[in-house]
């Protein structure tokens, strides 16, 4: 049975641009992955189930009760652990029942075994507070974790979870994935996390095309989806070549009539052969070419309509892909080294002690551990925004830091601008080539930062960085694909993967890790 119908759905941005266009879909109590490109139209497409939109056309049909988890979770001033999981009237009128100064109203409404499914749902979610903490002291994984608690205990019939371990750590994100496995309701998930959308039943992705269906997780849902483009592509060129061959045949065909005309009118011209069988021959040279006129035309709109139906099958967009450029580290420089590191706040409260690595030459190093273990500190310690309390952090090669939001970029400038304002000796020219070679062509370079997706931002702030006079040798990124589709992902993956400089990256994302060659691991303790 489906909790959520979508009949005909259409939908426009606020600039008029078609999202999606007669969107027919139906979620039942199965774990759908959602997945597209940023700005396909995911987001309006959540806010349309969630009946906080109303569609251009068609329409949404939801049975029984949904919640969501939205990305941006903002908790109101003074609010507690309690009330984020929307327990704390309930708790109250238990209190009040339990003191024996509840009214009839308590009464009816009381919600006994709340109590147990919150310790129930705090357990599974690995959250060890106390209800009545506040929340702005919470993490930012903390805070998601109380959120999916707040579904549990909710219980609705479907849920909708939009980038639901986006600044988790890996224990977090294995809390979110064991709640879906254990989930026996419908769940949308609007994820670009690879290793969770592998516990999709099945894996939706939105296009501009519409929307397709595939069954199974992530990984059936690439390589049918692989199989399905290279498809797309090979029926592309055989309508493509079938209708050159047809237009070739066409003109070959006309040659001919027009050899065979020209022979004719020389033979009347000559008068040689009886008046009436000239004629006669002229009359069905006349209907042959008739014929085979109708004939070409009949071929060349078959061919024509084969190729537009195979024109149709392929998404026309820019395939985003660029190179880091070389980066001239030799191979046994030293790049970065922390020797018995220690940091401590001025109130006393120790982050990190006695870390010690090295790194020599184009290493790669991840950075892995639980939120508030001190990756964010060592990762300042390592670009010198802050100083080591103890031991010595030396840093003898230019560095630069793009965090996930890649705020070297500066919102209110374009991203010419901002590559001016970074790298004050280039020229308008110069800019522009260097912004080029990452994609962003000329008018594309006059984009406001704040206009760029997360993809585009990351990529503009690698420009900005990298096609510097001196540009650095060590690159040092923290969690890079937190607000990134797969395409910009698997984009960013091939660049770094090619780059020829070192890493240091903070990224709970193994596939992203596998994929750029993580050379070692730097796991860090929470303290």
């Amino acid at each position: 049975m489906s909790l959520i119908t979508l009949d005909g759905l259409t939908q426009l941005s606020p600039d008029g641009r078609v999202l999606f266009e007669n969107l027919t879909l139906a979620f039942g109590r199965e774990r759908t992955g959602l997945v597209g490109r940023n700005g396909v139209g995911k987001t309006s497409l959540v806010s349309l189930i969630l009946g906080e939109a109303q569609s251009t056309a068609g329409a949404v049909s939801v049975s029984g009760r949904v919640a969501a988890l939205r990305q941006a979770l903002a908790p109101p001033v003074g609010a507690t652990l309690a009330d984020l999981l929307g327990v704390s009237e309930d708790l109250r009128r238990l209190a009040r029942l339990e003191a024996g100064a509840g009214e009839a109203d308590d009464l009816e409404r009381a919600d006994w075994d709340l109590p147990q499914r919150i310790d129930g749902a705090l357990a599974a979610l690995g959250l060890a507070i106390d209800l009545g903490r506040p929340a702005a002291n919470l993490s930012g994984g903390e805070m998601t974790r109380a959120v999916l608690a707040a579904l549990i205990i909710a219980r609705p019939d479907f849920i909708v979870m939009d980038e639901p371990t986006n600044n988790l750590d890996t224990e977090g994100r294995a809390a979110v994935a064991a709640m879906l496995e254990r989930w026996r309701g419908g769940a949308l998930v609007v994820s670009h996390d690879r290793a969770l959308l592998r516990r999709m039943d099945r894996i939706v992705e939105l296009t501009s095309l519409g929307a397709s269906v595939y069954g199974g997780g992530y990984d059936l849902y690439a390589a049918r989806r692989a199989e399905e483009a290279a498809a797309a592509e090979r029926a592309l060129a055989a309508a493509e070549l079938a209708l050159a061959q047809t237009e070739r045949s066409i003109q070959t065909t006309r040659e001919r009539q027009s050899r065979r005309d020209s022979a004719g009118r020389r033979a009347r011209a000559k008068g040689d052969a009886p008046k009436i069988l000239l004629n006669a021959q002229r009359q069905r040279a006349e209907e042959t070419g008739a014929r085979q006129s109708r004939l070409a035309e009949r071929l060349r709109l078959e061919a024509q309509q084969d190729l537009a139906e195979a024109q149709a099958r392929i998404e026309r967009v820019r395939r985003v892909a660029f190179e880091l450029p070389a980066s001239g580290l030799p191979e046994g420089r030293q790049v970065l080294s922390f020797e018995d590191v220690g940091f401590a706040w001025p109130d006393g409260r120790r982050v990190l002690e006695g870390v010690s690595f090295r790194i020599t030459g184009p290493e790669r190093l991840a950075v892995t551990g639980a939120n508030g273990a001190g990756k964010t500190t060592l990762i300042r310690l390592a670009t010198g925004d802050l100083t080591a309390t103890e031991g010595v952090v030396r840093r003898p090669v230019a560095a630069v830091l793009l965090d996930q939001r890649a705020a070297l970029l500066d919102d209110n400038e374009t991203l010419l601008e901002n590559f001016r304002r970074l790298n004050p000796a280039a020229d308008d020219n110069a800019a522009y080539a260097a912004l080029a070679r990452f994609v962003f062509r000329n008018a594309a370079a006059l984009k406001p930062a704040s206009a760029l997706s997360g993809g585009e931002r990351l990529r503009a702030a690698l420009a900005c960085a990298l096609m510097a006079a001196r540009p650095p040798q060590l690159i040092i990124l923290d969690e890079p694909t937190n607000h990134l589709d797969l395409e910009s992902i698997a984009a960013v993956e091939a660049a770094l993967a090619a780059y020829n400089g070192a890493l240091v990256v903070v990224s709970h994302d193994r596939d992203f890790l596998d994929a750029i060659g993580v050379d070692r691991e730097l796991a860090l303790a929470e303290r």
